[in-house]
C-alpha cells in the first residue's frame, strides 16, 4: 500500500482559545527557515518510497506563501514517485482563501481543500475566536468551487450550549446545501493547556450532545452524504484518501514540529519546536509506540470506518470478539456477512462499546 505524508505547519495568525495543536505565530523570516527544513526532511525520506497522498496540516497551512508550497510540492514528487492522481490537500482558513490564492493554490497542484468554517453562527464563531463572519465563510467556500476545486472538505464544531435542536439544524441545512463533497463535523473537548481549559464556555450536557449528534447522523444521510468514520461524511467517492490512511494502519510519515508518524510497525513524534525542527539536518523523531499494529490497534481504528472489520481477518481474537459482540448486537453492533461494524448508536458510545469487546 502506497504511503501518506504529513506535513505540519506550525503558524497561525491568532490561536484559537480550544486548540492545543502546536502552533507559533506567523513570521516570514521563521517561514522561510522552516519552509527549507521542510524540504530537507522530505528528501532524506526513505529511497524508493511511494506516496499518494500529500496533506498540509496546522496550524494555517493558507498562511505559507505558495512558492513554499510549490517547493514542498516539487521535492516530494521528486522523492517519493507521487501518482498522477495524488490527494494533496491544503488546510485553510476561510480568510486566507482569496480568488487569487485560490487560483494559486489549484496551479500548486493543490486538489481538495479543507476550510475551518467551524460555524455559520456569528455568536458561536465569536465564541470559538473565530475571526471570520459567517458571510465570509459561505463567500470562501463558493470562492472555492468556482476556482475548480471539486474536493471540497468544511470543518464543523458542535457541543456548545447554544447548539440547540433548531440552530444545529440550519447548520446542517446551510451546510448540506453547499457545493461541498466532504463535511467533518467535531464535538467540541475541553483540552486543558487551553484558554478555554483556564475559562470553558458553557457545554451541551451529554444527552443533549448525544441527540445532536444523531440529528447530524440523520440530516446528512438522508441529503446524500455517507457517514463513512465517527466524525466524517463524505459524497461518495470523496472520503479523505489521506485520513483514512490512519484507520487502517497504512504508512504515513508526518514532517513538521509536533508531526506523526507510522510505519514499520511503529508511530513516532517529532518534538513540538520549530526552533528544534529548523536547526537540525533532519528532524528528531522518538518511538512512542514500538508495536503499533496489533490486533486491538486493528479493532480499535478499523471501527471508527462505516466498512467495519472482519474478525475472520483476527484469528488470534476471532472467538472473543464474536462472544463479546454477541450482546451488542443489534443496537451498538450489526453483523454483515462477515464484516462487523459499529451503528450509529455504537458510534456515539465506542469508548465504551470497544471496552466491552476487548475484555
Amino acid at each position: 500500500m502506497k504511503a501518506g505524508i504529513y506535513i505540519h505547519v506550525p503558524f497561525c495568525a491568532v490561536k484559537c482559545p480550544y486548540c492545543d495543536f502546536y502552533s507559533v505565530r506567523y513570521s516570514a523570516a521563521a517561514v522561510q527557515e522552516y519552509a527549507d527544513a521542510v524540504c530537507r526532511n522530505l528528501a532524506a525520506l526513505p529511497a524508493g518510497l511511494q506516496a499518494d497522498t500529500l496533506y498540509f496540516g496546522g496550524g494555517t497551512p493558507s498562511l505559507l506563501p505558495v512558492r513554499h508550497l510549490d517547493a514542498m510540492i516539487e521535492t516530494a514528487a521528486e522523492r517519493c514517485r507521487l501518482s498522477e492522481d495524488t490527494e494533496i490537500t491544503l488546510e485553510a482558513n476561510p480568510l486566507t482563501a482569496t480568488a487569487e490564492m485560490l487560483a494559486e493554490w489549484r496551479i500548486a497542484g493543490i486538489n481538495r481543500l479543507s476550510l475551518g468554517v467551524q460555524s455559520f453562527d456569528a455568536e458561536i464563531l465569536q465564541i470559538l475566536g473565530r475571526k471570520h463572519s459567517p458571510e465570509q465563510a459561505l463567500a470562501a467556500v463558493y470562492r472555492a468551487a468556482d476556482a475548480g476545486f471539486e474536493n471540497l472538505s468544511a470543518d464543523l464544531i458542535l457541543g456548545l450550549r447554544q447548539h440547540t435542536e433548531v440552530l444545529w439544524a440550519r447548520e446542517l441545512e446551510i451546510v448540506s446545501s453547499l457545493p461541498v463533497t466532504h463535511i467533518s463535523p467535531y464535538l467540541l473537548k475541553i483540552e486543558e493547556d487551553t484558554p478555554f481549559g483556564a475559562q470553558p464556555p458553557e457545554m451541551l450536557d451529554d444527552d443533549d450532545a448525544a441527540a445532536r449528534w444523531i440529528q447530524m447522523h440523520d440530516t446528512l444521510t438522508e441529503r446524500g452524504f455517507l457517514h463513512y468514520e465517527i466524525s466524517n461524511f463524505a459524497k461518495p467517492g470523496y472520503q479523505s484518501r489521506h485520513n483514512c490512511k490512519y484507520w487502517k494502519l497504512a504508512p504515513y510519515y508526518g514532517i513538521g514540529p509536533a508531526a506523526h508518524s507510522c510505519h514499520d510497525g511503529k508511530r513516532f513524534a517529532v518534538p513540538r519546536s520549530l526552533r528544534g525542527f529548523c536547526s537540525s539536518p533532519v528532524q528528531p523523531e522518538e518511538v512512542t509506540e514500538p508495536l503499533a499494529e496489533t490486533e486491538s490497534e486493528r479493532i480499535m481504528l478499523g471501527l471508527r470506518l462505516a466498512e467495519g472489520i472482519r474478525p475472520d481477518d483476527l484469528p488470534e481474537c476471532r472467538e472473543k470478539l464474536l462472544r463479546n459482540a454477541a450482546p451488542l448486537i443489534p443496537e451498538f453492533l450489526e453483523m454483515q456477512g462477515d464484516t462487523l461494524r459499529m451503528t450509529p448508536h455504537g458510534w456515539l458510545l465506542s469508548n465504551a462499546v470497544l471496552t466491552r469487546l476487548m475484555r
